[in-house]
């Protein structure tokens, strides 16, 4: 015990500024924090000093341990239900979080919903107490970085009551730099409240393939200088809130027709292309300071002829993240456990070639055990020194003494109380949101509707399960939001793919409606949500759609006769009822489609240019 106080005792000093900036965050969110002053402050000579020579004092266990960032299944550090003990046993070997820390000396912790880490605010702060005293308890008492996916909109893994904001292609309609800069602020300081010290947010991918299966409306974007600069704004709203910010996935994984969750993505782009298409989100990131970058699983073989997924290539992550662009924080991996990264090499050669190529952070192995075990004889065979690895935990352990962890690790009920899904935040969030919903279509101005002419309304279409699990379900929400402003709305889930049942019973119900709303999600050509708006623009009601995933639905829906369409860019609450507002006349429509619509039949013309968007 005496000696992790005397190591906690050592970093104080330099810890001390990050620490109250960070306290005054949590009691003040949204108030800014000087950058620069810390930023010299931390990365001064006598921190490094100090941070080297507790280096030096720690186990080679223990330096292995601190690359890794590991999920566990549980809402408790110590005391899971059985079923999360059982789901711990067989994937990692141990019964919790804190055995987990014990035997690993892991160096952080990802949360996920369906590890069951993110069940409310309180518990979320508890569980996070009590990873950090299980790392305190450790033989060097290191505390943990946090880290989960809060990129709001369709990644979302804190839900409920937290404030859930628009999500970046939502804000790239919105086109504001200030509202970005505040939605990363307001969810930075909540994310802080509960001990969530890294946010695997922003995305930096320039969207540029409509078909891209696993970016869409994560981007802000297919613009690569409008998309630079939200990112740089977000990454700001994150850390002035005290808390890591991550810009991902590099070097760019917005051209895409892959998922690199099952697959490994090529990127034809040349060198050129590459730096006019996809660095500039980067170069952004980087010059507002950005605490950590994740790294993608694609191929670009204009970057690297070998042709390793990025996360293992060295010319791309020494070569040209640390060298070309000067980037010296934290190099995270995007997740070890996705077939991207699984499909050239073994999961036991995947850790040491990342931390060959420059990673810090090795996130989620499909197994610790196998991954940690052979990290460890890579550094004992020399394959990798000990002086690499020293690199490494050097930038993981700056990153902890920024954030204020060697001297305040514990968040508490107060902060929670004060800080999360507050009605300032909640209210913010529902102005940021308005100021995105892009009106694309709206034949004979039927919008905004009218209570008196339009009052019964129906609600039908897709109902996509929550990203958080804690929203929705879509038509729902839709229609309470159409009742609580007056009007009369009754909801039927139709589906992602609406059977001729299904179809026949919104047909049935629209007839005594003076107008139904549709929301969809994806349509394609062949998809039968198509034949949903055809037969129920055949009844002769107005039908106004809402996409309520990617703006490209609209080109999809050509010749269905609706009458009005609207983009939301997500499901989320906040979302559907700012377009509700928008449709109802309580909004005006602001947003500004961030991406062309390309015609159906013809993807060579564009049907709605970038920066389109209807208002009244």
């Amino acid at each position: 015990m005496h000696h992790r106080t005397s190591r906690r005792t050592l970093l104080t000093a330099t810890a001390a500024t990050a620490v109250a900036a960070a306290a005054g965050m949590a009691s003040a969110p949204g108030a800014l924090a000087s950058q620069g002053s810390a930023h010299s402050s931390h990365d001064s000579a006598a921190t490094t000093r100090r941070l080297k020579r507790l280096i030096s004092r720690m186990s080679l266990e223990e330096k292995v341990g601190q690359l890794f960032v590991m999920r566990v299944y549980g809402h408790s550090a110590t005391d899971p239900d059985q079923a999360d003990i059982d789901a711990n046993l067989a994937e990692i070997g141990v019964r919790t979080a804190a055995e987990m820390i014990a035997k690993y000396h892991v160096g952080g912790i990802i949360y996920f919903a369906w590890a069951h880490n993110t069940r409310d605010p309180h518990q979320i702060a508890e569980l996070s107490n009590g990873i950090q005293r299980a790392g305190l308890a450790g033989p060097s008492g290191l505390p943990l970085l946090i880290s989960t996916d809060q990129e709001h909109g369709i990644v979302c893994r804190v839900g409920e009551p937290a404030t859930l904001m628009p999500g970046a292609m939502a804000l790239g309609a919105g086109g504001s730099r200030s509202d970005a800069r505040r939605a990363g602020q307001i969810a930075g300081a909540e994310l802080a409240a509960i001990g969530i010290n890294q946010n695997y947010a922003p995305d930096a991918d320039v969207n540029v393939n409509p078909a891209n299966p696993v970016i869409g409306v994560r981007s802000f974007g297919s613009d690569p200088q409008s998309v630079a600069g939200m990112v740089a704004a977000q990454v700001k709203g994150y850390q002035s809130a005290g808390i890591a910010s991550t810009a991902k996935h590099f070097p760019g994984h917005g051209d895409t027709s892959t998922d690199s969750h099952t697959g490994l993505p090529v990127i034809g782009h040349s060198r050129e292309q590459w730096a006019e298409l996809d660095a500039p989100p980067f170069r952004a990131a980087i010059a507002a300071g950005i605490d950590s970058i994740m790294t993608a699983h694609i191929v670009v073989p204009a970057l690297d002829p070998a042709e390793d997924p990025a996360t293992l290539s060295k010319p791309i992550l020494t070569g040209i993240l640390r060298e070309e662009l000067g980037y010296d924080g934290v190099v995270v991996t995007d997740s070890l456990g996705m077939q991207g990264v699984r499909t050239k090499y073994g999961d036991e050669r995947v850790p040491v070639l990342a931390v060959q190529a420059g990673v810090d952070q090795l996130l989620n192995p499909p197994s610790l055990d196998v991954s940690w075990n052979a990290l460890l004889a890579a550094v004992k065979s020399g394959e990798v020194s000990e002086a690499r690895l020293d690199e490494s935990i050097l930038r993981i352990l700056r990153l902890k003494t920024k954030l204020g962890l060697f001297d305040q690790p514990f968040v508490s009920a107060a902060g929670v109380d004060r800080t999360v899904g507050t009605r300032a935040h909640l209210a913010q969030a529902d102005r940021i949101a308005e100021r995105t919903t892009t009106l694309l279509a709206n034949e004979s101005r039927l919008l905004p509707l009218s209570r008196r002419s339009h009052r019964n309304l129906l609600v039908v279409g897709a109902d996509p399960a929550s990203p958080s699990g804690t929203t929705g379900p879509p038509t729902t929400t839709l229609a309470g939001a159409f009742n609580e402003l007056g009007f009369a709305a009754t909801a039927l889930s139709t589906g992602t793919a609406p059977t001729k049942a299904a179809i026949d019973a919104a047909v049935a119900a629209a007839r005594d409606k003076d107008a139904v709303i549709v929301g969809t999600y994806n349509v394609s050509a062949t998809s039968s949500q198509r034949t949903l708006v055809t037969a129920l623009t055949a009844t002769g009601v107005p039908v106004i759609t809402i996409a309520i995933r990617n703006p490209y639905d609209i080109a999809q829906l050509a010749g269905t006769g609706h009458r009005a369409h609207l983009a939301a860019y997500s499901w989320t609450d906040v979302e559907l009822r700012a377009a509700v507002r928008v449709i109802a006349g309580r909004a005006r429509p602001e947003g500004k489609l961030p991406v062309p619509v390309q015609r159906a039949d013809d993807p060579s013309k564009v049907l709605y240019p970038v920066g389109y968007g209807l208002t009244y």
